[in-house]
């Protein structure tokens, strides 16, 4: 197909002429800003015929389709994705270095869309980007958040929170679709299964491409903006507030009944717009309702998209008027859930109150689940009475959201292998006792076309030099490069190209935080959100440990190997003790960072607004990767694979991911520390720990109290925390503490076999094919969604 973008003279002639016509400037007059939103238009109109063909051949052949329900889908920016994959990347590489510009700086102008936050949204962001390269008719359904989560300011060593303002800057990427928005009932109450004087809510769709890997493939990421509805009579200030808050925020604060409500209004609005919609196209092909599991897969990405159960059966009940069995029956056929936490504060569930208020008629079904659902329990008479009762769908005072999700799915799955264990033998064990067949695992992976290819373009020079080119499309032929890990060109290589990517963040963190780093130290990183089971304490804490042995103890100052730590997380904005621990590690960098007579062997640095753009530059430029969680607490991780693929061992617990990480990669290529799994489960069970007698006993940990009293005009400030260590240490940070330190040794004492490190850091890039969201995909579908591939 001839476009704009086959050569490099027909592209620049085309750009020139558009910015003249757009913003009425010359090329050497325009702004970045401008050269941006100009090479945006350009490629987001030459991608609309591969869209339309996409979806013509999906209605013509009567495939399949996976709805992809997530709160959060954290795609980093979208013009290095888009020119890749189309293919078109190096025309306009060319073509701007023709004409005197870096498109380097072009593409970062464009802001971070602020669709997530974490682990999960970056997830949903990977699969979709994994779908599309291949060819799976699979698109993604979410609210389209006029504010990402928040922008971070750290302020007098504080967490500060401001509005994320993504919006502000023109979203090129999406295309409005007035004609296909969909009216949402809450409130109201019931009368014989009718919905009476609801207060309507207008779901306005958005459509952002999602672009597959050269091969003419544009599926769609679809997000639901929220607006007054004409169906809504009244509409006063109060009203057209709500129906806009509801898109307003990601997570909005909940620590009120009214953010409670605002939280559980999202969820219903994403879930509830994307079953209708589905269900209207399905009726717009003449199909028979009946088979509407024959058409369509709703996969639940954790359990925020729970409402898509009982939604479906209103539908199917209320408005299409089957009757419950046969609702039950293709609602079943049709949802698959992904559960992505072992932690059980964390699973979802809803107050009554709030539930059956906002949600009558959802709520009423949701008891008849209940209902029969206690009834299968009865008949199956393996359960007790009490059993019987934490497996209901609704407990004394809350709905269970994951309960329903196991109960009206045909697939639940865990995200890594001990994930899916402890669902299966702890955690949820009734429910695989019930339901043993409906269990499955599914390792997460990463898009390795953004992670590595589009980050890391010296290394891919090195493995398209050492093992040929075809790894991109088949990435288990990494394992070829393992024959060079002894080789000292290779090696070499690996070593230049780490020395770049760690100048490139350096440069970064100069910029933006004003810490000048050593590259030549080990840069230790550690990002991913901020919670007590994922650890920063512990690692602030050996840094404080450390520092002070510097001061010390003359011998192992003289032996340690320069190292700079660099955190970057966010805070949940209401949870009081991960902004503590954001506060004791900014005041301790600033220490440590100050004190000349150690800071050429030790700084710390905690990175400002940590984001998808900030990752670009910390993953490859990773020396260590610390994943230090609570062994049965990370479900898997996914940062942990990016640093891998980039070639930084693991310093780690036996949790989530990092298992398989170290089956593949070998223990003997990363640094395992740490209680494992069972005796974890053990120390809870028994209830038997007591960290004040491990702190009474430890003259190192007491030290480390006694700097942190230090540090603050008031000698308590961080009492919260040490007090928590001292008196429950849930996530056992004090008892893991000595095998911390101690594989930290190690990890320092081998850095300085320059050697020996370069082929761990071989073996990690060489066994990283696994960890492809390819087949994490390709899993998904041959197990559970049974997608026909598209074929042009």
């Amino acid at each position: 197909m001839q476009t704009i973008f086959t050569d490099k003279e027909t592209f620049k002639k085309v750009f020139i002429e558009e910015i003249k016509n757009t913003y009425n400037v010359d090329l050497k007059d325009s702004s970045i800003v401008q050269r941006y939103t100009i090479l945006a238009k350009l490629l987001e109109t030459n991608l609309d015929e591969a869209y339309r063909k996409t979806n013509a051949y999906i209605k013509d052949n009567n495939l399949k389709k996976t709805i992809y329900f997530s709160m959060e889908f954290l795609m980093g920016r979208l013009i290095t994705n888009n020119l890749q994959n189309s293919g078109y990347y190096d025309v306009v590489k060319k073509a701007f270095q023709d004409l005197d510009i870096d498109l380097n700086e072009v593409e970062q102008s464009e802001t971070d869309a602020g669709l997530g936050n974490g682990g999960l949204g970056r997830l949903a962001a990977c699969f979709l980007d994994s779908a599309a390269s291949l060819s799976l008719p699979l698109f993604g359904n979410s609210l389209r958040y006029q504010h990402g989560f928040f922008r971070q300011e750290i302020r007098n060593h504080k967490q500060v929170e401001h509005l994320d303002p993504w919006l502000d800057q023109p979203f090129i990427w999406e295309t409005r679709r007035d004609h296909e928005a969909i009216d949402i009932p809450l409130f109201g109450y019931v009368e014989h299964t009718k919905l009476i004087n609801p207060v309507w809510i207008k779901a306005v769709p958005y459509d952002v491409k999602i672009v597959g890997d050269q091969n003419g493939v544009v599926t769609t990421l679809r997000l639901w903006s929220t607006e007054p509805s004409d169906k809504q009579m009244m509409q006063d200030k109060k009203y057209i507030k709500m129906s806009k808050d509801i898109s307003e925020v990601l997570y909005p604060d909940d620590s009120t009944e009214n953010g409670k409500t605002l939280r559980l209004m999202q969820s219903y609005v994403f879930s509830a717009a994307g079953v209708k919609a589905a269900i209207l196209e399905h009726k717009t092909l003449c199909r028979d309702i009946r088979k509407f599991h024959e058409y369509y897969t709703f996969q639940i990405n954790d359990t925020h998209p729970t409402l898509v159960i009982p939604e479906m059966m209103r539908i199917f009940m209320d408005e299409e008027y089957l009757g419950y069995d046969e609702a039950w029956d293709i609602t079943t056929k049709t949802c698959a859930f992904t559960n992505h936490t072992i932690l059980s504060e964390a699973l979802e569930k809803w107050n009554i109150q709030i539930f059956r208020n906002l949600l009558p008629r959802i709520y009423e079904i949701v008891q008849e689940m209940n209902r029969r659902f206690k009834r299968v329990l009865e008949e199956d008479g393996r359960f007790n009475r009490e059993q019987m009762y934490f497996m209901g769908l609704i407990g004394h005072h809350h709905v269970r959201m994951a309960h329903i999700c196991i109960y009206g799915s045909f697939s639940v799955n865990g995200v890594a292998q001990l994930h899916t264990d402890i669902l299966k033998n702890i955690e949820m064990k009734n429910f695989y006792t019930l339901y043993p067949n409906k269990f499955n695992n599914k390792t997460n992976g990463i898009t390795h076309r953004r992670w590595l290819i589009h980050t890391n373009h010296e290394l891919v020079q090195i493995l398209d030099e050492k093992i040929g080119t075809t790894w991109r499309q088949d990435l288990t032929q990494l394992e070829r490069l393992d024959a060079f890990r002894k080789d000292e060109d290779t090696k070499k290589k690996i070593d230049q190209m780490k020395l770049a990517k760690k100048q490139a963040l350096a440069d970064y963190i100069l910029k933006h935080e004003g810490v000048s780093l050593d590259v030549n130290s080990i840069f230790d990183i550690q990002i991913k959100r901020l919670h007590e089971y994922k650890r920063q304490l512990m690692n602030i804490l050996h840094i404080i440990y450390v520092y002070q042995r510097l001061k010390t103890d003359p011998v192992f100052k003289k032996n340690y190997y320069p190292h700079s730590f660099i955190f970057g997380a966010k805070a949940a904005p209401s949870y009081h003790m991960a902004k503590a621990i954001i506060e004791l590690i900014s005041r301790s960098s600033e220490i440590i960072n100050q004190d000349s007579d150690t800071n050429h062997l030790l700084k710390v640095v905690f990175v400002e607004n940590y984001n998808v753009t900030y990752a670009e530059y910390l993953m490859p430029a990773a020396d260590l990767s610390e994943q230090i969680s609570t062994a049965t607490k990370e479900a898997s991780g996914t940062g942990n694979m990016k640093f891998m693929m980039n070639g930084a061992p693991t310093i780690g617990t036996l949790d989530g991911a990092n298992v398989e990480i170290v089956e593949y990669a070998g223990e003997e290529n990363n640094f395992i520390f740490g209680l494992t799994a069972e005796q974890v489960s053990e120390i809870h069970t028994n209830n038997g720990y007591k960290p004040r007698e491990i702190f009474n006993e430890d003259p190192r940990l007491q030290n480390v109290f006694s700097f942190i009293r230090s540090m603050h005009e008031n000698p308590q400030h961080f009492d919260y925390i040490l007090n928590n260590l001292l008196n429950s240490d849930y996530f056992l940070v004090l008892k893991d503490f000595d095998a911390y330190a101690h594989a930290h040794v190690i990890a320092n004492e081998t850095y300085k076999d320059r050697s020996k490190w370069l082929e761990m850091s071989i073996a990690n890039i060489a066994h990283s094919g696994f960890f492809t969201s390819d087949r994490t995909i390709e899993q998904y579908n041959q197990d559970i969604w049974k997608l026909t591939k598209i074929k042009f």
